[in-house]
């Protein structure tokens, strides 16, 4: 941004406070209350301003603006941790509950979400190993190992991991791990959920893909960590996201919530017509849902 421009909204704040703060005692309210709006719209402006300044002086996105309501969703012992953005609210709020389908349905009694984000594999092969997870793997150097290779729709069938691994070795060979199979209930869920075509958007974020670019790398401390949480913060508070009120719960912890801000700041870089998808354009396998990793 022109050093210029935003010198230049600074001054138009003071000069409009100079004028508020002159008003005579007897001068019209709804005078005075213009101006106030005035001065503060222009300060937050230059604020905006400021903070995507710095942004591009550090290689990083700009703070995002929310411009529309938007869920961001993560799995945990609850059952679904979601973090609301809406334009205009401060911070995110956080809702819990035990199926996604309960979740969206709980928040869309309240606001009028547009995009929904979750840090699930949504797009499920059918024999190949999936461009998204390779892709992801590339954009974390040195946290690869957080991605989880997706398995293929008939490996998710199978009941056990002696079954699942069968078949996909038999389809793509790769074996199946006990992590990746220990998502296989969530994955079912939420395709089960996509198949009855809820009416929003309905996206698949990988927080940690997002928390990198929000900060132009990753973020190597586990967020399992003090120091983890603390990186974390950091970036979401750069990215223009403010610390949840709430960061743990009954069923839910800390990096369940942070996981969920960052999927949020996805699904609000969506809305804005600024995510990218890996890859672009997205794969379509035999279940028609496309598969790609937003950020």
């Amino acid at each position: 941004m022109d050093v210029g421009v935003q010198r230049r909204v600074v001054e138009l704040g003071d000069e409009l406070a100079g004028e508020l703060s002159g008003l005579p005692a007897d001068a019209d309210p709804g005078v005075r209350e213009a101006l106030a709006d005035g001065v503060a719209s222009l300060r937050r402006l230059a604020d905006v301003l400021e903070r995507a300044s710095d942004a591009a002086a550090a290689g990083r996105p700009a703070p995002v603006d929310v411009v529309a309501p938007v869920l961001g969703v993560d799995g945990c012992k609850a059952g679904w941790v979601g973090a609301l953005l809406e334009p205009g609210a401060p911070r995110p709020r956080i809702v819990v509950a035990p199926t996604v389908a309960e979740l969206v349905a709980m928040v869309r009694e309240s606001t009028g979400i547009r995009v929904v984000g979750i840090d699930i594999p949504i797009g499920l092969p059918d024999s190949t190993i999936r461009q998204a997870d390779q892709l992801a793997r590339r954009a974390l150097p040195g946290k690869a190992s957080s991605i989880f290779s997706t398995l293929t729709r008939s490996a998710y069938a199978a009941a056990t991991r002696l079954e699942a691994d069968a078949v996909n070795r038999g389809l793509v060979g790769q074996g199946v791990g006990a992590q990746a199979f220990a998502l296989r209930d969530k994955i079912v869920e939420v395709d089960a959920w996509l198949r009855t075509r809820p009416t929003v958007t309905v996206l698949e974020v990988h927080p940690e893909v997002s928390f990198a670019a929000m900060t132009g790398a990753p973020i190597a401390a586990s967020k399992k960590t003090d120091e983890g949480r603390d990186r974390r913060l950091e970036a979401l508070a750069a990215a223009g996201i403010a610390r949840p009120s709430v960061l743990k719960g009954s069923g839910y912890a800390a990096d369940d919530v942070l996981d969920a801000c960052a999927v949020a700041w996805s699904a609000a870089r969506h809305a804005a017509g600024l995510a990218r998808p890996l890859p672009d354009p997205p794969e379509v396998f035999s279940d028609g849902i496309p598969a790609a990793i937003w950020a």
